[in-house]
């Protein structure tokens, strides 16, 4: 049994920071969550409810992904790695199973009570670890006393919720949200925790790696499905190429640009965490789109032929425009780089209107990738 230490905040230069294979094991179980996520998403897109879809997606990727960001922020100040920190970050990952469990349930019928004890499971465990730091740490008792009565004080608003209505409704699960995000902002006011900034940026990598393998693993179901229905076609064969080269891509354009540089403070870090919201949901969204393109060429969706378009093309122009937004706009690439960006996302949404969407974004993003890669060979990024 590894020994007890003593939970002081870690050194925010400290040298070859990088990722503990506890975390790594972490991040397997959300993916688990994620891709039940992904497969609701393109099974409800394909039958044609649509509000429905977006709904039950939006909201339950929003628990996944937060329970995952507090525990990777906290975990980059106050990994102690000791057999306390790892029993209850395995309840944590405990946690995920029942939120992966209750899922469809919330895609089908709005009850998201199973759901939620998912999600009280991993946040109680992070007040648990923060009023560990609270005691541990004077220098930032402060800052962790406020994140455990916040994490605390927002179950309660769960807790009321679907105890008095047993499923929710989008503007009260909203209200919940805007209080979890508020909880950093209100904990960090005055007092930072000792994040590591090139850690933040591998542990996020890391993730966007996991979600896009996701997404091949998803794509190759539902290629083999399409396949088992209609054998090999000219179809298929493009429509596999497309999807690769749109993975491909995507992965080129987030890791090409240095993002360590730019997460320099609060101001900069909490909207740069906040917003891989969108890119993290466009990536898993990504999976159910191309699903969807597959079952409507196998005749088994309820959608036209450029709404089937639009389920890949939306993720792969939200993702385009919020990674310019967090990692590219930053560096200040110049003009060219931006309109790039803009023409690309614009191109993105027009491929839905045409016979094939797959090739088309398939051709625009790679197409963006060559044409940043020339643009950026000739500017020297500001910092």
């Amino acid at each position: 049994m590894r020994q007890l230490r003593t939970m002081r905040a870690r050194a925010t230069d400290e040298p070859h920071r990088a990722a503990t294979p506890l975390e790594l094991f972490f991040d397997l179980f959300f993916v688990v969550a994620v891709s039940f996520a992904g497969s609701q998403l393109g099974h409800a897109l394909s039958a044609g409810h649509l509000s429905e879809a977006l709904i039950g997606y939006l909201t339950a990727f929003f628990a996944i992904w937060w329970a995952w960001m507090n525990f990777t922020w906290f975990a980059s100040a106050y990994d102690t790695d000791d057999w306390v920190y790892r029993v209850i970050t395995l309840v944590q990952m405990s946690g995920v199973l029942v939120l992966a469990a209750g899922i469809a349930r919330a895609f089908e019928h709005h009850d998201y009570r199973v759901f939620w004890v998912g999600f009280l499971v991993m946040r109680l465990a992070m007040a648990t670890q923060w009023l560990r730091a609270a005691a541990s740490d004077p220098g930032h008792r402060r800052v962790a006393l406020r994140y455990a009565i916040g994490i605390c004080l927002a179950q309660v608003y769960w807790l009321v919720l679907f105890v008095s209505w047993g499923s929710t409704l989008i503007a009260a699960f909203a209200l919940g949200a805007v209080i979890e995000l508020a909880v950093p902002v209100w904990a960090e006011r005055g007092t930072r925790t000792n994040w590591h900034p090139h850690h933040i940026a591998e542990r996020y990598g890391l993730f966007t790696i996991i979600m896009v393998g996701e997404n091949v693993m998803a794509a190759t179901i539902s290629l083999r499905g399409a396949l088992s229905a209609q054998g090999l076609t000219p179809t298929l064969v493009t429509l596999a190429i497309g999807s690769l080269v749109i993975v491909f891509a995507l992965w080129w354009i987030y890791f090409d640009p240095d993002t360590p540089a730019i997460l320099t403070s609060n101001r900069r870090a909490i909207p740069w965490g906040y917003g891989h919201y969108l890119i993290f949901a466009a990536v898993g969204g990504l999976s159910a789109g191309i699903e969807v393109v597959l079952a409507f060429v196998t005749g088994e969706s309820a959608l036209t032929r450029s709404q089937a378009g639009l389920a890949i093309a939306i993720p792969v122009a939200l993702f385009l425009l919020v990674v310019w937004a967090l990692h590219i706009r930053p560096h200040r690439y110049g003009a060219a780089d931006t309109a790039a960006f803009l023409i690309a996302a614009l191109l993105v949404l027009l491929s839905a209107l045409a016979p094939s969407a797959i090739p088309l974004i398939a051709v625009v993003v790679a197409g963006l990738v060559v044409a940043t890669m020339l643009i950026r060979r000739e500017v020297s990024p500001a910092r």
